[in-house]
């Protein structure tokens, strides 16, 4: 359990301890597995951090979409903040400087080593840019979650949009696979996508069309990773489209963890209006959504993943919004 907060992202550093950020409570959080987690109290505290990822320089970078704010943090703490419109996404990109999405103003961004912040206009209007990450081919890919497309961007700046097939999609979670190609989630439809450097797309439909698929990452084992935020599941897709499900464990409810974690659903309830659910807000209705989570056993709640990681352990760890940290066993 992670009783200090909400887990949203979840990265592994180089030094194998796993970091996350806990949305509504405005802290980052760093944890060796079998020990204490060790937690950074963010201030202002109100910047809603959700993004988490390594950067080139083996300190880890977040975003405060709220706040806006992308701030590097050392392993001891250390942090160096760099203000920004609305920042979500993030990825080390090819060229040494750290990319990340706009969310609200449709733009891409680019934190040079020096600090130099530059953005580049992407041509979709609303189009909501998510996550972002680098391809294979020196060039970084993105979701645009209500421009209904996967985007590229060259390193200088040049932004070519893929229309995705399906309408509603959705577009969140991207990454790098295995094969050299881009895979993605589409939260509105039910499914994983998969996109070529020549724009080629393939969709492949989850079990679940109502699984509401949000992250998805390279696993250790040669298949992609993912959380299905709807259905509290985790969902495996090999590269030829094979996908297994493993259940998540459930999360007490607050009444079992006491006035601490009490407070924590007050605080995720006053959030729902912005982005603690991300593009569920965008693409379904938040507030609705919590109320579904909270509908539930009075002795459980959803669990609510989001981000995940391939641990130092080889396990894959899950982000739980509901208030915990998920191993995974991928033998399980």
């Amino acid at each position: 359990m992670i009783d200090c907060g909400s887990p949203y992202g979840i990265a592994t550093a180089a030094d194998g301890a796993l970091w996350f950020t806990l949305v509504h409570e405005g802290r980052v959080g760093r944890l060796v597995p079998g020990e204490k987690p060790e937690i950074h109290q963010l201030d202002p505290a109100d910047g809603q951090p959700t993004v988490i990822v390594r950067g080139h320089d083996d300190a880890m970078w977040f975003s405060e979409w709220q706040g806006g704010r992308v701030t590097r943090i050392t392993a001891d703490g250390r942090r160096t903040v760099h203000t920004v419109d609305s920042p979500y996404g993030l990825a080390a990109g090819p060229d040494g400087a750290m990319w990340l999405t706009h969310m609200q103003t449709d733009s891409i961004g680019r934190i040079a080593a020096d600090g130099t912040i530059t953005s580049y206009e992407v041509p979709v209007k609303g189009g909501m840019p998510s996550f972002i990450t680098a391809g294979p081919d020196d060039a970084l890919w993105f979701t645009l979650n209500q421009g209904n497309a996967i985007g590229r961007i060259s390193l200088s700046g040049e932004v070519t949009v893929h229309a995705l097939p399906t309408e509603g999609a959705a577009p969140v979670g991207i990454t790098r696979g295995p094969d050299d190609a881009l895979w993605f989630v589409e939260i509105g439809a039910g499914q994983i996508g998969r996109i070529d450097v020549n724009g080629k797309i393939t969709e492949y439909p989850l079990p679940d069309r109502a699984a509401r698929p949000h992250a998805i990452i390279p696993g250790p084992d040669g298949a992609l990773w993912f959380t299905e935020w709807g259905i509290g599941r985790l969902g495996r897709i090999t590269v030829d489209g094979h996908i297994t499900e493993h259940p998540l464990p459930s999360v007490p409810a607050p009444t079992e963890r006491g006035e601490e974690a009490q407070g924590v659903n007050d605080e995720r309830e006053d959030a729902s209006r912005g982005t603690s659910a991300g593009h569920e807000d965008a693409s379904r209705g938040t507030n609705a959504e919590h109320k579904e989570a909270d509908q539930g056993p009075a002795t459980e709640r959803r669990a609510e993943p989001h981000g995940l990681t391939a641990g130092p352990d080889g396990a894959i760890w899950v982000a739980l919004e509901a208030g915990a940290l998920a191993r995974v066993d991928r033998t399980s």
